[in-house]
């Protein structure tokens, strides 16, 4: 078995026990292997060991080339920032689509969806830490705009919400990061009158606390794949 299958597998355990903690079920949470920078082949060897069918990618150039060198069964989840000029080429690739970030993006998804005759999934993504430098819906107001805009959609599926926690945050502020978004989606639920089960959030450093602040997606690239080279 090669060495990735080996890291994600120990960081499969280590997303197990993070659930069990928290009093959850471990099949509650998704680890979704983030492959970008890396080539296909890294992808297809998760897939063909360890029967990983879930990856993310932050760019739709990367997903242009990596979604038809591998088998159909993968599903793949766009995480990355997504230009509302790429949402046709995004919902033609992908399954999911977890960086909604604004009303007019959401009707662009869905435009697009409605063409294709293809269901899709999506997250609205939310700058809970209200960093300057992230992308995100940035006020309950924002959000619930951007949910009414999808909500007539037949062929999207809006599942809950995603963010970003501060890169080096202490414990304390992770906590505050990811319990803000799940208090936004409880809220977000009530008012709308919305089933939204899922909650993207943790990634390598921290998606031990984002699962005990309910993560059901953890995007873990770096602990799987390896350092990101982003010069080549």
């Amino acid at each position: 078995m090669s060495h990735l299958s080996d890291n994600y597998f120990r960081i499969l355990d280590e997303v197990s026990s993070a659930a069990q903690s928290a009093g959850r079920d471990p099949s509650s949470v998704l680890l979704l292997p983030v492959s970008k920078t890396y080539p296909a082949g890294d992808a297809e060897t998760l897939w063909k060991e360890a029967n990983v069918k879930c990856f993310g990618e932050n760019k739709v150039q990367e997903l242009s080339e990596k979604v038809p060198a591998l088998s159909p069964e993968i599903q793949w989840h766009l995480i990355g920032h997504l230009q509302s000029n790429k949402a046709a080429k995004a919902v033609e690739l992908v399954s999911w689509i977890h960086s909604v970030d604004s009303s007019r993006l959401g009707q662009k998804i869905a435009s697009a969806a409605e063409k294709l005759q293809k269901k899709i999934k999506i997250l609205l993504e939310v700058n809970i830490s209200g960093e300057e430098s992230k992308f995100g819906l940035s006020s309950f107001r924002q959000v619930e705009e951007a949910a009414l805009a999808v909500r007539g959609s037949a062929f999207v599926e809006l599942c809950g919400l995603m963010t970003m926690a501060p890169a080096g945050a202490s414990e304390k502020v992770l906590h505050e990061t990811f319990g803000g978004l799940r208090t936004m989606r409880d809220r977000l639920s009530a008012a709308a009158g919305l089933d939204l089960p899922e909650l993207s959030m943790g990634m390598t450093s921290d998606f031990r606390i984002a699962i005990a602040e309910g993560a059901t997606i953890v995007r873990v690239g770096t602990a799987i794949f390896g350092a990101r080279n982003y010069a080549k």
